[in-house]
């Protein structure tokens, strides 16, 4: 039995300054569609996979909301079977919260976007126009560019002549990269948080450079009818770190009120029960992969202040970030969470980082139910099985096994049924495909190996560009993709979204906010 919340409390609870763990269990298109400001989007399909890292402490005070469907009551059900002792579901969902004059809003990373446009209403972060950035390489004037995406984002898209370091990394590495105090510095991402935050990042720092945020990054050059470069593998080298801005670095997180924490006050706060930990390594991909601190997730720091949603699903919980430390580093962590502390988070910076000796256990994702498989072979011979695809809607579009359905967890029992044959399931994680069978009255059987091994099989394959049709595929949103895929409207639409956030918040959202 479902225990319920209204809207009216609910916003209580979120400003009342204790933990709260407020999950949208919807799919990630119905959650881009509309939401509440502080939802963290954890899909349904994807709750078991994801909880145990979004939310590690099972006693910590959980809301679930969707859109008044039911699919929140099946959550929490589902969140109190693996252990979670105070759930509770908004009653009547966001169509509740909308009715009771709160705001519900577009997009995805909400508080982090919101927080770009407000260090730009409060610091005046200067910028340079696409055409006045064309204007300069076009006259050989010194400038660089640096894209402050992740790697595989850049390989997307990117301006031409510009170079890849993330925004995390850019404090550690930009005295290497660009060594001339004089060339002026354009940091840039597909839109404006990234360019924001890396600009300011560096002019926080002190850094004599003339710097500028693009414009409207790489959507504002695409506006402006200048190619863009599609491909890119241009990035910082993997030695191009330098610690010469370490003492300013340090200097802005104790500026920011930025603590620093040594291991033994961490391994303390971990036995905390009424509290929640979070410990985040903000390093490389491939510095993570080399080694971390048992316990830690990885967390890059500029995709730490971008999505926040994505890692921390606890609004007021502990936040310690580490580095490298030592006199390799230093660096990183310290400017991380000195934006986390102005987004109005309990962040700190562990003392010795990698090197600290601190080791805390792992909130472990719960094992999956394993199910019977069958061989691409096999079901190629059988035609008295309802095949059903548990891939990404797009994925489908591009490619499936001919015949099969395409169906998500929230509507696999409805989509099957009165079918009384016996079911294979298609997904590209094992565990996805067990967790979604929970919905079903007899066991499924899973495809081996997935897609993957049918094709691998020789076995065929057909694409139907559309269907699932745009409005069934609840796990893809349209307009933030649209806008990199040569649709200008798309662009148009999603810069507007961007700039007009402030203007949606109420005034406790923007309180939370301590710039």
């Amino acid at each position: 039995m479902s225990s319920f919340i209204d809207a009216r409390m609910l916003k209580h609870w979120l400003h009342d300054g204790q933990e709260i763990a407020l999950l949208d269990v919807r799919e990630h298109g119905q959650y881009g569609e509309s939401h509440l400001f502080y939802a963290t989007p954890l899909p349904y399909s994807r709750l078991e996979l994801d909880v145990a890292r979004l939310v590690p402490r099972p006693s910590v005070r959980t809301v679930v909301c969707d859109g008044g469907d039911g699919v929140a009551e099946r959550a929490a059900a589902r969140l109190r079977a693996l252990g979670y002792t105070q759930v509770a579901v908004l009653q009547g969902g966001t169509p509740a919260w909308r009715d009771a004059g709160y705001t519900l809003f577009a997009g995805v990373n909400l508080p982090s976007k919101t927080f770009g446009e407000l260090v730009e209403h409060a610091c005046h972060t200067p910028r340079i126009t696409a055409r006045a950035l064309a204007a300069l390489q076009a006259a050989g004037a010194p400038v660089a560019v640096l894209d402050g995406r992740p790697v595989a984002e850049f390989g997307k898209m990117n301006i031409p002549g510009a170079l890849c370091c993330p925004n995390g990394e850019l404090a550690w590495r930009v005295r290497s990269l660009v060594p001339d105090e004089t060339t002026p510095i354009v940091v840039n991402c597909a839109g404006r948080t990234r360019s924001l935050i890396g600009a300011q990042t560096l002019i926080h720092l002190g850094l004599p450079n003339p710097v500028y945020a693009l414009d409207n990054g790489t959507q504002g050059w695409f506006l402006a009818d200048l190619p863009l470069a599609h491909g890119g593998t241009r990035r910082y080298a993997d030695g191009s770190g330098s610690p010469a801005l370490r003492p300013q670095a340090q200097a802005l997180a104790r500026r920011m009120g930025v603590p620093e924490v040594d291991a033994s006050t961490v391994r303390r706060w971990a036995d905390t029960p009424t509290r929640t930990l979070f410990l985040c390594d903000v390093r490389t991909p491939e510095e993570f992969a080399a080694g971390t601190l048992p316990g830690a997730q990885h967390t890059p720091g500029g995709q730490l202040v971008q999505a926040l949603d994505q890692y921390v699903g606890v609004r007021g919980a502990r936040l310690v970030l580490f580095d490298g430390d030592g006199p390799a580093d230093g660096v990183r962590a310290p400017v991380a969470a000195s934006w986390l502390r102005q987004m109005g988070h309990d962040a700190c910076v562990l003392r010795g980082g990698l090197h600290s000796g601190l080791a805390l256990d792992v909130a472990q994702a719960p094992a999956a139910p394993a199910l019977p498989t069958v061989t691409p072979a096999a079901l190629a011979r059988r035609s008295d099985v309802a095949v059903v695809d548990l891939r990404a809607g797009m994925q489908y579009r591009a490619g499936h096994i001919p015949g099969a359905r395409w169906s998500i967890r929230p509507r696999l029992a409805h989509d099957l049924g009165g079918d009384t044959r016996d079911v294979v399931l298609v997904a590209d994680d094992a565990r996805l495909a067990a967790w979604s069978a929970l919905e079903l009255p007899r066991t499924p059987l899973l495809l081996a190996c997935g897609m993957a091994a049918w094709l691998e099989a020789g076995l065929p394959a057909e694409a139907t560009p559309h269907s699932p049709g745009d409005a069934q595929c609840i796990d893809y949103l349209f307009f933030v993709h649209d806008r990199h895929d040569g649709n200008k409207e798309a662009a148009r639409q999603y810069l507007a979204w961007e700039t007009g956030l402030l203007g949606q918040l109420d005034p406790q959202e923007r309180a939370g906010f301590l710039i």
